[in-house]
């Protein structure tokens, strides 16, 4: 038997603001308010999982980790003046830039932008 990729997990420090950040991203989240576990199905079928600190603690010892991310997530933008849209319109509702909007050696419009947990967030779309 062989294991399949599902789901993957973070953990939030504020449910509400984690969600609606991701919501602004287009992910479509149906949560009851205040919700200590939250999943959204994304297009393909893999799960984006959400837990405030305070679910995972009461199951397991959760250390906040230090340092730079280890993992990034990516959204894949539909042009590269989208990626210069979505990346305004994140900051403009109050989200951290990391990288602005800039052309990629590598052929893409390129963007980074903070989640509510300082997760980085990359937007990218070919040039």
């Amino acid at each position: 038997m062989t294991a399949k990729f599902d789901a993957f997990g973070m953990v939030v420090f504020d449910m509400e603001a984690t969600l609606s950040f991701y919501r602004l991203l287009g992910l479509d989240i149906v949560a009851a308010p205040g919700a200590p576990h939250v999943e959204a199905t994304l297009p393909g079928g893999v799960r984006i999982m959400w837990d405030t600190v305070e679910m995972i603690s009461s199951f397991s010892e959760w250390d906040q980790p230090s340092g730079s991310a280890r993992v990034a997530l990516a959204f894949r933008c539909d042009s590269a003046g989208d990626v210069d849209a979505q990346y305004a319109g994140l900051v403009a509702a109050g989200h951290r830039s990391h990288t602005e909007p800039f052309d990629a050696p590598w052929g893409q419009r390129y963007a980074t932008v903070l989640d509510p947990d300082g997760n980085p967030i990359d937007l990218y779309a070919p040039q």
